[in-house]
């Protein structure tokens, strides 16, 4: 509620966020390999150490744009990365480290229906990062 609120408020004082082409995906990997691989594994395939731990398992990341007929479901990656679509998980919500990533500036990026999506710097760098790994059916 917070990132929200201060957002609505920047945006209605004509502050506009830092823009997204400064997304990084070799910086989204690093994170993604300091964050995330111990649930979600090195390939983003959902086959980390702790894999045996987690209810529900975590998903292959590779797939995401096949899961969702062909288009990266930017929003959902976002919201569920930034914690404003909490999943529970072992007892904690996902992700662990939201309030790292939320601490850093905020930046704009577009869902796939275009629309602009407010969320940290690393969070647009792991996307770029995860939108680079899909695979292809």
């Amino acid at each position: 509620m917070k990132r929200l609120t201060a957002c609505l408020f920047a945006l209605t004082l004509g502050f506009g966020p830092a823009a997204a082409q400064d997304a990084d995906p070799a910086l989204g990997e690093q994170l993604f390999a300091r964050y995330c691989a111990t649930c979600h594994g090195a390939s983003a395939m959902g086959d980390g150490p702790r894999v045996n731990e987690l209810n529900p398992q975590p998903p292959d990341l590779t797939r995401l744009t096949i899961r969702h007929n062909g288009v990266f479901p930017v929003e959902r990656v976002v919201m569920r990365i930034d914690g404003r679509d909490p999943l529970v998980s072992h007892g904690s919500s996902m992700p662990v480290y939201g309030e790292l990533f939320d601490e850093a500036p905020w930046v704009a990026t577009k869902t796939e229906a275009g629309q602009p999506i407010l969320t940290s710097g690393p969070v647009v760098d792991l996307l770029a990062w995860l939108r680079k790994i899909q695979v292809k059916e």
